[in-house]
């Protein structure tokens, strides 16, 4: 059996139960005690003010994605100074007609140090061997494409 990772969630209510008034805000601990205010999306009714579970899904195929990049890149003999990325999310209706995350588009900006720097074509290939090697997109049906 593999490993096994947990959260606790935890939320209230703090208001009249129907759909319009319920409270969306819920706390998210992590780890270490790291504690996240979540709520919906605004377009759901929830807090502009806090993370939602769209955007938590992108940052999780982000994170993993560079931090499944940053390893392939040392064990080929890069070295990265900076990584940044401005991924996006796109939710739309799937083939079955419900909303779904279809798309996330991964724009990584990366900057190398030493002497060695990589090929177009080698840059292209560091990204394909981390997408193949990333947990969280081995585990999502979303499309992902990575602009370079």
């Amino acid at each position: 059996m593999g490993q096994t990772f947990q959260i606790d969630l935890k939320w209230k209510r703090t208001s009249e139960f129907t759909y319009e008034l319920l409270n969306r805000n819920h706390t998210i601990i992590f780890s270490g005690n790291q504690t996240l205010n979540n709520s919906a999306a605004p377009d759901y009714l929830g807090n502009a003010d806090m993370s939602n579970p769209e955007e938590l899904l992108v940052s999780a195929l982000a994170s993993c994605h560079m931090l499944t990049f940053l390893a392939v890149a040392s064990k080929s003999g890069y070295i990265i100074e900076n990584y940044e990325d401005l991924a996006r999310a796109h939710l739309e209706k799937n083939e079955e007609g419900r909303l779904a995350i279809t798309i996330i588009d991964l724009n990584p900006v990366i900057i190398f140090g030493g002497e060695k720097k990589p090929t177009a074509e080698q840059l292209k290939s560091l990204h394909e061997k981390a997408h193949r090697n990333c947990f969280i997109a081995n585990s999502i049906k979303s499309i992902v494409n990575i602009h370079s």
